[in-house]
């Protein structure tokens, strides 16, 4: 029961999380919101930049990006519906995969939209990203160490 809740939880969070990242974008775009604020000294600033280029700023054609992050989109859709329908609320991939498609429907969404995607959280010296890559990162981390150790456990390693 307890496992139930917790879980409910973060399902509700990946839902506040994309739509506090929408919110974020859209009035970054429309001048609701200015930057750049600090947020952590000069280290961690809120600060409005527009990415046309994929994961670590990779120089690709746009036209081949959309088509991509779409067709990513439909096949984890299609996934999380084909276990949600299978009853499988237990399987260790449902979680992060829910977060990895928010993630990734905002900024295809962006895409669609703008042509390009809104960052807005800039790691001074490093890069400039957004709420949706932060569930896009950490969602793919957690299914590597998930399925990694399920296949540890599998193959009888641990014995």
């Amino acid at each position: 029961m307890f496992k139930l809740k917790i879980k409910s939880i973060a399902y509700i969070f990946a839902a506040m999380l994309f739509v506090l990242d929408r919110f974020l974008k859209l009035a970054l775009e429309n001048g609701l919101l200015s930057g750049p604020h600090n947020i952590i000294g000069r280290v961690l600033r809120f600060n409005l930049a527009n990415n046309p280029y994929i994961a670590f700023s990779l120089p690709v054609n746009q036209i081949l990006i959309i088509i991509l992050d779409s067709a990513i989109v439909l096949i984890l859709i299609f996934y999380i519906t084909r276990l949600i329908l299978a009853k499988k609320w237990n399987s260790p991939e449902l979680l992060p995969l829910t977060f990895l498609t928010l993630g990734a429907t905002s900024n295809v969404l962006d895409r669609w939209r703008f042509g390009y995607v809104v960052d807005y959280l800039d790691l001074s010296y490093f890069t400039v990203f957004n709420l949706a890559d932060v569930m896009i990162v950490l969602s793919i981390i957690y299914l590597i160490f998930t399925l990694n150790k399920k296949s540890y456990v599998q193959s009888g390693a641990n014995k």
